[in-house]
């Protein structure tokens, strides 16, 4: 994994004021200590990397001192800024996992703009929250942890699991899956599982998913009023959470030119730290479920780890 090589550790007593280096800073699940932007919210401790520093240098024409753009630790080793939220960083028990790249900036009203003449931290800062709490000091190493998304996709037939025919919509959903993912750079692992329209099979690899954390479970068929159809009944049950705007948008869509697709009973929600979600069991289905299910996957994944990314 990358190293991310500590240059300074720096505390300010106010917001939006530069900060001052310091020998060690104490990180506790509220922050930094003594800094002014501890407390219980996701952005606890700044970073800022001199490979961002260095740009401001090269326009400026002056060289700038760790802190001055108001971050507790002044890095170096990787541009931190092409991170992503809820990727970590560790260093020996400490774990900081990040929670925002970059920050509104207030321009001439904050005491940084006035003083250094701009901010980059707005654009390439990023903000972390204390997982683990520990001591920093400069030298130390930071190690980088990004996150890895794990999928499961479950396609539920019969004729399918016993060979009659291929299964393409769970090996199509991956393909989505895949391109979603590698539109924003993320890491992920994709499990496939096919198994009968047996309800049992199916609440067996639901608590599976629950127990392992998996990020995200798609399933794909049983979700009609057919005698074997049951998937949705069997995810409803083990559901903390369900988020029904986003197929009753989908039924309402395609509902309106073909009115069969309003017979689907797909659902989504929350299963402790797992997004669920039952697709039909067509290709075509499964095309227009993920296209627009893809559309606030982000923006969920975020939400159900407690982060505000608006």
């Amino acid at each position: 994994m990358p190293q991310l090589k500590i240059i300074s550790v720096n505390i300010s007593s106010q917001k939006g004021t530069i900060k001052t280096p310091v020998e060690q800073i104490g990180l506790t699940h509220y922050g930094v200590s003594g800094d002014a932007h501890s407390g219980p919210w996701n952005r606890q401790v700044s970073l800022l990397g001199t490979e961002s520093i260095a740009k401001f240098e090269k326009d400026a024409g002056r060289t700038v001192s760790p802190g001055e753009f108001a971050e507790n630790i002044t890095t170096a080793g990787m541009e931190i800024w092409t991170t992503h939220p809820l990727d970590r960083f560790s260093c020996g028990d400490i774990e900081l996992e990040v929670t925002q790249i970059g920050k509104e900036c207030h321009g001439t009203s904050c005491a940084i703009y006035k003083e250094v003449g701009n901010c980059v931290m707005p654009k390439e800062g990023i903000f972390c929250r204390v997982l683990s709490p520990g001591i920093l000091t400069a030298g130390m190493e930071l190690e980088y942890h990004p996150k890895v998304f794990r999928i499961m996709v479950i396609t539920l037939s019969d004729r399918a699991s016993s060979g009659e025919y291929d299964d393409r919509s769970g090996p199509r959903i991956k393909e989505l899956a895949e391109t979603h993912f590698n539109k924003f750079n993320f890491q992920y692992s994709i499990f496939n599982f096919l198994i009968p329209d047996d309800p049992g099979k199916l609440h067996e690899l639901l608590d599976k998913a629950k127990e392992e954390l998996v990020d995200i479970v798609i399933t794909t068929g049983g979700t009609g009023i057919g005698p074997r159809d049951f998937t949705p009944d069997v995810v409803k049950s083990m559901l903390d959470k369900e988020i029904p705007g986003i197929m009753e948008m989908i039924r309402m869509k395609y509902g309106t030119d073909k009115p069969a697709a309003l017979a689907s009973r797909s659902i989504a929600g929350v299963m402790g730290k797992s997004l669920v979600f039952t697709l039909p069991g067509s290709v075509k289905a499964v095309n227009e479920y993920m296209a627009e299910i893809c559309k606030s996957l982000n923006h969920l994944i975020y939400m159900l780890h407690g982060l505000d990314t608006h």
